[in-house]
């Protein structure tokens, strides 16, 4: 038996109110797929968005993220946060149409011979109609095009529900699965309270002082 990493129990066990539970999937590519048709731009760019301000870079993670509760650059220290986005070794790309940021792509080249898709998606408005297809085919042709062996990411079942399908059919194979337990970001203000209505809220009972 693995001692630093025990298999969970089988069946059902109870998530504390005021928590969260995910399964993540970890998916990788050891080399290019083969390419898939690109949809009509249809007034879709990529646009490289090097060193962003925190402000502006945590208003676009925001808007693409906060429905599937993305919170880990929200809650990160300024600094660590700058230090990030200046890394010459991560590229960040914008999906643009007519002008107006609707994706966010974020590639991690930090580790030699990796890249990790550290961030990626859509707006919401953008969903369905093509974005994330023409988002894919720009990071896999950007990540490729540098000389690593391994492209990787990970998702989990907060996000869309059609995330993990889309990664597969982009070329990428799942190879780990995780179950992360965290502190709900929608009671602690640290994310809207009504995002992600596809996660309900259980906060914890209100404990009542005895007279």
């Amino acid at each position: 038996m693995d001692t630093l990493n025990p298999p969970l129990p089988q069946g059902f066990t109870p998530i504390p109110a005021g928590m969260l539970a995910t399964i993540v999937t970890c998916l990788e590519m050891t080399a290019a797929p083969a390419a898939r048709p690109t949809p009509p731009a249809d007034g879709l760019s990529i646009d490289h968005w090097p060193a962003p301000s925190i402000e502006a870079y945590r208003a676009l993670y925001r808007q693409i993220g906060e429905e599937w509760l993305w919170m880990s650059r929200v809650v990160m220290k300024d600094d660590e946060l700058a230090a990030i986005l200046s890394d010459p070794a991560v590229e960040i790309y914008t999906l643009m149409q007519d002008g107006q940021r609707v994706g966010l792509l974020e590639l991690d080249f930090r580790q030699e011979g990796e890249c990790e898709l550290a961030f990626f998606g859509v707006d919401q408005a953008a969903i369905g109609k093509g974005a994330g297809r023409f988002l894919m085919n720009a990071a896999i042709a950007h990540a490729w095009a540098k000389p690593i062996r391994r492209f990787w990411v990970h998702t989990c079942n907060l996000d869309h529900p059609a995330a993990l399908s889309f990664y597969q059919r982009s070329g990428f194979t799942a190879y780990d699965r995780m179950i992360e337990v965290f502190e709900d970001p929608r009671l602690t203000g640290k994310l809207r309270a009504d995002a992600a209505t596809h996660a309900p809220v259980i906060a914890p009972a209100v404990q009542v002082p005895k007279p």
